[in-house]
C-alpha cells in the first residue's frame, strides 16, 4: 500500500508539472498569434478598398502631374475701345490746337514784319564778317521753303528714333512704345510714336524723301499748322485701321513707320493738284500725273 501511494503521488506531481508547461507554452503561442499578423506574400499586391484610398495611396507615392492646358490667344474687338477714344480725342485736339496756333502765328507775322525791317536797317550799319558760320547757316535756313523748314523737324525726329533702335539697353522700351501691336499691353501711346519709328534705313530714307518732295506743296495748300495736324492725325488713324484689320483677320504682329501719314499727305496733294507731274524714286524717267496716281491707288 505504501508503494502504491508513493506511485500515485509521484504520478500526480509529474502530471501537474506537464500541465503547467503546456499551459505556459499555450499562453506564449496565443500571445504570438495576437501580437503579430501574417505578412503578405511577395507576389500579392495590396489593393485599396475604395477610390478615396486609391487616390491617397497614389498621392503619397508620387506627385500628381497636371494635364496640359492649351491657351489660345484670341483678340476681341473690345480692345479697340481705348484706341478709338484716343484716335477721336487726339484728332480733335490736333485740329483745335492747329486752329489756335494758326491764329496766333498770323497775328505775330504782322509784328515780325516791322521787326525785320528794323533788323535789316541795323544789319546794313553793322560791319560784315567774312567767315561767319552762323550767318551761313541762317542763309541756308532762310533759303528753304516754309514746307521744307517744317518737315526738317519731323525728319530729325525720325533719325533720332532710328538711332535709338541701335542701342541694346533700351530695346524693350522701344518695342513697347515705338511699335504698334494690338496684342500688346500698351495700345494708345504707340499709335503716335510709331509714326516716327523706322527700323530699316532704306524704309526711313524712302519715306523721308517723299515727305521732303511734297512738303512745299502741302504746306502751301494747308499751312504749317494744319499740315502738322493732318500729318499726326493721319499717323494715329492709320494705326487704328491697322489694329482693326489685324483683329478682324486674327493676326497679330508689330508695325511701325510713317507710311500711313505720308500716303495721306500724298493723297491730299494729288487731289488738290491733279495735273502735277510725279515720278518713281528709282525710275525718274517715267512720269505720270497726280490724278492718274490717285485713280491707280
Amino acid at each position: 500500500m505504501a508503494w502504491v501511494c508513493w506511485t500515485l503521488r509521484t504520478w500526480g506531481q509529474v502530471c501537474r508539472r506537464d500541465c503547467g508547461i503546456l499551459g505556459h507554452r499555450f499562453t506564449i503561442y496565443a500571445q504570438q498569434r495576437i501580437g503579430f499578423r501574417r505578412a503578405p506574400k511577395k507576389n500579392e499586391a495590396r489593393r485599396p478598398e475604395s477610390e478615396n484610398d486609391a487616390k491617397t495611396y497614389q498621392s503619397s507615392m508620387s506627385q500628381p502631374v497636371p494635364e496640359p492646358v492649351l491657351h489660345t490667344t484670341s483678340m476681341s474687338f473690345k480692345r479697340l475701345f481705348k484706341p478709338f477714344l484716343f484716335t477721336v480725342g487726339f484728332t480733335g485736339c490736333a485740329f483745335g490746337s492747329s486752329a489756335i496756333w494758326q491764329y496766333e502765328s498770323l497775328r505775330s507775322r504782322v509784328q515780325s514784319y516791322f521787326d525785320e525791317l528794323q533788323a535789316d536797317w541795323m544789319e546794313k550799319l553793322r560791319p560784315q564778317k567774312e567767315r561767319d558760320f552762323r550767318k551761313q547757316v541762317n542763309q541756308w535756313w532762310n533759303s528753304l521753303s516754309e514746307g521744307q523748314r517744317t518737315v526738317t523737324g519731323i525728319i530729325a525726329a525720325n533719325v533720332v528714333v532710328f538711332c535709338f533702335w541701335r542701342v541694346p539697353g533700351i530695346q524693350r522700351t522701344m518695342i513697347r512704345y515705338f511699335m504698334s501691336n494690338p496684342s500688346s499691353g500698351t495700345l494708345c501711346t504707340p499709335m503716335l510714336l510709331s509714326t516716327f519709328s523706322h527700323f530699316s534705313f532704306l524704309h526711313m530714307m524712302a519715306n523721308m524723301y517723299v515727305l521732303w518732295s511734297f512738303s512745299s506743296s502741302i504746306v502751301s495748300l494747308l499751312g504749317r499748322e494744319q499740315f502738322l495736324a493732318v500729318y499726326l492725325s493721319a499717323g494715329v488713324i492709320s494705326t487704328f485701321v491697322s489694329y482693326f484689320c489685324k483683329i478682324a483677320t486674327g493676326r497679330s504682329g508689330p508695325s511701325l513707320g510713317a507710311s500711313g501719314a505720308i500716303m495721306t499727305v500724298l493723297a491730299a496733294v494729288c487731289t488738290k493738284m491733279p495735273e502735277a507731274q510725279l515720278a518713281i524714286i528709282l525710275l525718274p524717267m517715267f512720269t505720270f500725273t497726280a490724278g492718274n496716281e490717285v485713280k491707280a491707288a
